[in-house]
Parts: structure tokens; C-alpha cells; sequence
């Protein structure tokens, strides 16, 4: 079936077991860089970062992103010939190129010139597992206090102020501390993948829809930090993971590198890429360190363990 909302055309495939994944096909090549003329919230949608950004998310430990993986699909045999989607079965056609192409009803980009085509048959694409339904696993979504703005002009209040950390301090429900590290730690998250991201879930954070992600090796976007380097507050183990993999024996992109093999689409990420992880990787531990030269490491790393890990049990996980 098609899903309807969004701006890019995705697919919700169904399997025999009634389990169900999210499709997101193939768009843009791996050496492709963002555009610098666009705006982030009309970049494209990549596969890759999908499958890219589930693995660093188990590299550091997060666990917040749904099960990912790439794929290599026959558009026509595993799509076209058992969907019963009517909607879906007309908007098929075979391009000059003779390559089988198909595109779907949205509200934004999901029109004739922006169809996906296999190779005549074949399409890359990545498959991310569906959360459990609402009635098995009740979940709340609240806007994110460092919302961008999703126009031309304008900014944001926290673009602006500062201080803007200390407002939200008391608001509900970023006035549990919690909450507010949780934040932080969905913000060095999307810096390494040089993603802006748009809502945060209350409790425990999913860090979903990551295909904005790994656009631009070359740039860094700072802004991204907000919520560190404003709040100035990090978990422990989130801090201790960081330094490990800033060391030699177990850098981050060295980590993603082997993680990534694993991936049927491998080489999933282009070495650009994996190097701009060390870099922005680095960028994180220079504003966490500059938090603690002005407010001092008690203030600033939350001890989020009833006994704070040493880096040797960080490196021990790592391992396994």
C-alpha cells in the first residue's frame, strides 16, 4: 500500500507473518551530496541514511531507532504483481530507458517526474520494521523545544536567545531532567548524521524517519548542538561512550565502517561520510569539554547509572 502522507513517495509492504515494514526507495546516489541551494526541509529522502543511522544508533547504545535494513527489490514481481492496491497497480509504467518505474499520490513530490525506476527491474531501497501498535505500546509525540522553522523566513526562538535553555527548564515535560538529557542526546545523534530534526516523543525517545540524514559530508551544522551547548548538561554514559569512540582502537567511523559490511547494500556510506563522523564526533566533544571548563563536570554530566560506568565496561559493550 501506498502511504499517503509525507513528501516523498514511501511504501508499506506487508509480509506473509502480518508484520509490516516501511519502504523507502533509492533517490539519490551515495556520492551525491545535498545541494547547497536547499533547504533542509525539501532535501531528499536517502535509504541509505536509514540503514546508515540504525547502526550508529546501536553504536552508541541508544537503541531508539526500529530494526533497518537494506534491500534489493524486484519492483515488478515483489510489488507490482501482488499488491492490491489499485492506485498503486496505475501508476506503473515502463520509462525509454525501458526501466520499470512507478510513483504515488502525496501531498508534495509524488508526481510523474519524480517516479523511482528500477534497473530495468531491481530497486535499492531500505525496510524499516513498524512499531507495535498504539494499543500494545501507547506513545505521546510533543513538539521538540529546538523546532526548526519550516519556512523561508523567520527563526526560532532558540536561534536567537541564548538563554532560551533556561525557559525551557520549566516547561512540562522538559522540567524533568530527564526528558531534557534525552534531548541532548537526540541532538549529537542527528549531528553526526547532519539531520534537523523536527519533533521529539515524550518518555523514552525514537529517533525515526532518519532519511534526511548523511546529506553533506562536507558541512557541519553547529545549530544542530543547540540543545548541548545551551543546556550544557550530557549522561554519563553517553559521555563515556563519546570518548571511546574517539580513541584510535575504537573510532566511530572505523566501528560504522565494520557494522555497516553487514548490510546486504554494502558499502552503505561513502568514506566522506564515515570521515565526517570522526570530525563532527570530535565537534561534540569540544562543546561538551567547553561546558565543563565554565560550570564544571558535576554540573554538566548527569550521572544516569546507580553506578557510573567506567570506560572499560563501555569498551567491554562494545565489543560484544
Amino acid at each position: 500500500v501506498v502511504k499517503p502522507s509525507g513528501v516523498h513517495l514511501k511504501l508499506v509492504l506487508r509480509f506473509q507473518d502480518f508484520g509490516k515494514a516501511m519502504f523507502k526507495p533509492m533517490r539519490q546516489k551515495r556520492e551525491e551530496e545535498t545541494p547547497e541551494d536547499f533547504f533542509y526541509f525539501v532535501d531528499f529522502q536517502r535509504h541509505n541514511a536509514e540503514i546508515a543511522a540504525f547502526h550508529l544508533d546501536r553504536i552508541l547504545d541508544f537503541r531508539r531507532v526500529p530494526p533497518t535494513v537494506g534491500r534489493l527489490i524486484n519492483v515488478t514481481k515483489e510489488i507490482l504483481e501482488v499488491t492490491k492496491n489499485e492506485v498503486l497497480q496505475s501508476v506503473f509504467f515502463v520509462s525509454p530507458a525501458s526501466n520499470v518505474c512507478f510513483f504515488a499520490k502525496c501531498p508534495y513530490m509524488c508526481k510523474t517526474e519524480y517516479a523511482v525506476c528500477g534497473s530495468p527491474h531491481l530497486l535499492e531501497g531500505s525496510l524499516s520494521a513498524f512499531l507495535p501498535s498504539l494499543n500494545l505500546a501507547p506513545r505521546l509525540s510533543i513538539p521538540n523545544p529546538w523546532i526548526r522553522s519550516y519556512s523561508f523566513e523567520g527563526k526560532e526562538e532558540w536561534e536567537v536567545n541564548p538563554l532560551y535553555c533556561n525557559t525551557v527548564r520549566e516547561i512540562y515535560p522538559y522540567s524533568n531532567s530527564n526528558r531534557l538529557l534525552n534531548i541532548v542526546d537526540m541532538a549529537i545523534f542527528d549531528f553526526l548524521i547532519e539531520m534537523f530534526t523536527k519533533f521529539g516523543d515524550d518518555g523514552f525517545l525514537l529517533h525515526l524517519d532518519n532519511a534526511r540524514g548523511f546529506g553533506r559530508h562536507s558541512h557541519d551544522e553547529i545549530s544542530i548542538l543547540a540543545p548541548l551547548s545551551q543546556c550544557c548538561v550530557i549522561k554519563r554514559s553517553t559521555w563515556l561512550r563519546l570518548q571511546l569512540l574517539a580513541e584510535p582502537e575504537y573510532r566511530l567511523s572505523e566501528v560504522m565502517r565494520e557494522s555497516l559490511l553487514q548490510d546486504p547494500l554494502a558499502p552503505v556510506l561513502t568514506e566522506p561520510h564515515l570521515l565526517a563522523l570522526d570530525r563532527r564526533l570530535q565537534l561534540i566533544l569540544d562543546a561538551v569539554g567547553k561546558c565543563i571548563d565554565t560550570f564544571g563536570e558535576a554540573t554538566v554530566v548527569a550521572n544516569d547509572t546507580t553506578q557510573p560506568q567506567s570506560p572499560a565496561a563501555h569498551r567491554a559493550k562494545l565489543d560484544t
